[in-house]
């Protein structure tokens, strides 16, 4: 009986030492698609070729349609009217512009905020591109996108977006302040766990690290009502409208990608150093 014991002891060891194997296996194996070509190549595969935006829009109102996907909450904002938040420009409010309105050359910065290699740019570079803004060495322009709601499934990267267009509405501190919360590494959803950005008390809870934010009734109840959501639809729709941006992160001097996480492509900087030669030799150009 003590054999028998033994024996099946050892084959549910083994049972349990292959399952865990499979397991992590799977796991890095997406881990390591999601991370080529900066969430994009991986998701791609995962999603059996959908492009990066899902799909192109074919107009402005089926771009937004796109974005909103098949869920019903969003599909009612797609039709909802539109609010814009203050410190945007352009007919929809789709253009962000942040730094001193003087600087000669512009920065562009193409993320989604799910990305995970988005993240790691932030916190590898979010303070120094802070402080160059307020040197005027440059100014700042943000396009973001949602496509890895539809490649991951879920809704985080279009609800974190209508919240971070709340923070917009009151002031670019916040908005610059709030999106590095979002990405940190304290905050930032693990790609392989639950979508912590589909739910607002979690963005409110990463919002209350960002001082204009905490304590702010009049941001705490755009959140929750979703005043920004079709912007935030918006905003993806644009984002789509890049054909030149197949990945993100996805940087910009002036109109020229200096840095974009694809095979092909010139890594997405990793320290500030290397962040601050691949803008000085743009800016030389």
């Amino acid at each position: 009986m003590s054999n028998r014991n033994s024996q099946a002891n050892k084959q549910a060891a083994r049972e349990r030492l292959r399952a865990e194997r499979e397991r992590q296996a799977k796991k890095d194996r997406i881990r390591r698609q999601l991370t080529v070509g900066g969430a994009i190549v991986g998701v791609l595969a995962i999603a059996g070729g959908i492009g990066v935006a899902v799909a192109t829009s074919g107009g402005d109102e089926s771009g937004v349609a796109n974005a909103a996907g098949g869920n019903s909450a969003w599909v009612k904002a797609a039709k909802a009217q539109l609010v814009k938040p203050a410190h945007t420009t352009g007919d929809k409010g789709t253009t962000i512009v942040v730094g001193k309105a003087d600087a000669k050359n512009t920065v562009s910065f193409f993320e989604d905020l799910r990305c995970p290699g988005c993240a790691g740019v932030e916190q590898n570079i979010g303070g120094t591109v802070e402080k160059d803004l307020k040197d005027g060495k440059y100014k700042a322009s943000y396009h973001l996108g949602t496509f890895l709601d539809a490649n991951l499934k879920g809704t985080g990267s279009k609800n974190a977006l209508s919240a971070l267009g709340a923070a917009l509405d009151v002031s670019t501190d916040s908005f610059l302040k709030y999106k590095s919360a979002l990405f940190s590494k304290e905050f930032h959803p693990d790609e392989m766990g639950p979508d912590k950005f589909a739910d607002d008390s979690y963005l409110l809870k990463v919002a209350d690290t960002v001082p204009e934010l905490k304590g702010n009734a009049a941001f705490k109840k755009a959140v929750a009502s979703g005043t920004y959501d079709r912007w935030a639809l918006e905003m993806s729709d644009a984002f789509n409208g890049f054909k030149d941006v197949t990945s993100t992160p996805t940087i910009k001097v002036n109109d020229t990608v200096i840095g974009t996480d694809t095979p092909r492509g010139k890594a997405a900087p990793s320290t500030p150093e290397a962040f601050n030669s691949m803008v000085d030799k743009a800016l030389k150009k």
